[in-house]
């Protein structure tokens, strides 16, 4: 099978992919085509023009931003067996991005383009392409075989301390997006692409920086956000980015360098895992000042989450007494005896206490946010189509339908054949992404979609959502404000995220 290759006049290159069979479907890939140059470190990307008439090989994936290493099989309960390879990492190098796209033979007409930011707490890369646990493959090969062929484009960006920077320049990962977003605008459609036609798309931190990308702008037709948005991890003030810039700062001083800016790749990642830095943040800058009034700039959203999305906190929260957890809803004398009770949290009642912090962490990061986004679009007549997530983990069905197992269903990367319930699930809803990309209502808009729990994909009304969700805490919430539960969730949560739940 002949290597495939576009030709670009504008960028004056030639790019050579890949060609992979997917279940007797032909797929082209073209892997690590740099999209953006990093000539400093700390400082702003600088756009890829061009490459000077270069025969580009785009047959391996490119770097990814160094991190700390972290088993991504732990999450989402993937058996040890399964390898995974080491990928390259390089500061400078890892501005990529990877297009899967059909052959130009299955359509005359520009494809619709899905352009994935990937999770990982803004400080890993969370199952990659190159892990094979989120390939991109399945998807569009059954988007050719459902006669809706699409591209998928996955950008990687910068991570931790690379993107959080010194401070000086500020939201590194979201500033590389943009370019990585502007070059498929620009050079899609060498590719097939219609760049008139793209989805943006995120799931947990990806999903935090699209929504970002939505307030900020420029529009886009559609967008998915996929168990997250910047209810999830709101920009923070500069005051506690410093704070922790000059935490860092300090530590690699005492390991014998000068600064954060100078010192070695090796350095920043010895300090960043011994002091168990396992998330970031966005910090503050005018464009996105008031973002929660601002509307989102797209015309269609697919939102949804997966029913038990507080598992990244659970380590941490279970190391807490009863008593702790009870003193910080306490805190707030108006509204702190209500949300013990409706939380069934209570000092003398240790693990209720602990499953009711995290009911709440669930509720208000992410189940309220799906609300209060849709009701915000919607009131802008701009169409929304709601999901839940509620199929079980396929290898361990008691840690429940848990923050990032969509991944697996969405991409079955890693073969779920031998669940069959799982399998339903998978396809289902690959088909359901494959419609909402290519222009046509997933679902009925007024209602949602639920993905299980017992393999079973189907339209619920409000009453058979309320059996999957705790609306009625939702409301007591909206009720109470962020003002009342944010304090009580930074109490409790700071600092005891993991992905290694």
């Amino acid at each position: 099978m002949s290597a495939p290759s576009v030709h670009h006049p504008s960028l004056n290159a030639t790019f050579t992919g890949i060609s992979r069979e997917q279940q007797g479907t032909q797929i082209y890939q073209y892997l690590g085509i740099k999209y953006a140059n990093v000539t400093s470190r700390f400082e702003r990307a600088e756009p890829v023009e061009g490459f000077e008439g270069a025969v580009v090989d785009a047959t391996r994936y490119g770097p990814r931003c160094p991190q700390v290493d972290i088993d991504v099989r732990h999450l989402l309960r993937i058996p040890k067996s399964y390898g995974i390879p080491v990928e390259q990492e390089d500061e400078f190098e890892c501005l990529n991005l990877e297009i899967t796209c059909p052959p130009a033979s299955v359509s005359t007409e520009p494809l619709s383009v899905l352009v994935w930011i990937h999770g990982g707490s803004q400080v890993v890369t969370f199952c990659s392409a190159a892990s094979k646990i989120c390939d991109p493959t399945k998807i569009v090969a059954d988007s050719i075989k459902a006669c809706k062929p699409m591209i998928f484009v996955s950008i990687n960006y910068r991570l931790n301390i690379f993107s959080f920077g010194d401070g000086v320049e500020k939201n590194l990962a979201l500033k590389d997006q943009r370019l990585g977003i502007d070059w498929v605008r620009k050079n899609i459609a060498s590719f097939g692409g219609n760049p008139n036609e793209i989805t943006l798309a995120g799931e947990s931190a990806g999903a935090v920086y699209t929504h970002a990308h939505l307030i900020t702008g420029p529009p886009v037709k559609r967008a998915v956000l996929a168990s997250g948005s910047l209810y999830l991890s709101s920009p923070l003030p500069i005051e506690r980015g410093n704070g922790l810039i000059q935490t860092l700062e300090a530590k690699v001083k005492r390991l014998g360098q000068s600064s954060l800016r100078s010192s070695s790749v090796e350095t920043l990642i010895q300090v960043l895992r011994d002091s168990n830095i396992n998330t970031m943040w966005i910090q503050e800058e005018p464009e996105l000042l008031d973002w929660e009034t601002r509307p989102e700039q797209v015309e269609e959203l697919l939102i949804g989450d997966t029913e038990y999305e507080s598992v990244i906190w659970r380590n941490g929260v279970e190391q807490l007494d009863g008593e702790t957890i009870a003193n910080a809803f306490e805190a707030d004398k108006r509204w702190g005896k209500k949300l013990c009770n409706m939380y069934q949290v209570a000092g003398d009642r240790p693990t209720a206490a602990k499953l009711g912090a995290l009911d709440l962490v669930n509720d208000a990061r992410y189940a309220l946010p799906v609300e209060v986004i849709s009701e915000k679009l919607e009131a802008n007549n701009k169409r929304v189509y709601k999901y839940v997530v509620d199929q079980p983990n396929p290898w361990q069905a008691s840690s429940r339908s848990h923050h990032a197992v969509d991944l697996l269903f969405l991409f079955d990367g890693v073969d779920l054949s031998f669940n069959p319930a799982a399998h339903a699930v998978s396809k289902e809803m690959r088909q359901r992404w494959i419609s909402f990309v290519s222009g046509e209502a997933p679902w009925s808009g007024n209602s949602r979609f639920a993905f299980g729990p017992v393999g079973e994909c189907k339209e619920i009304d409000e009453r058979q959502f309320a059996a999957r969700r705790r609306i009625e805490h939702m409301k007591v919430l909206r009720d109470a404000g962020a003002g009342v539960y944010m304090p009580i969730i930074f109490s409790l949560t700071a600092g005891r995220i993991s992905l290694l739940n």
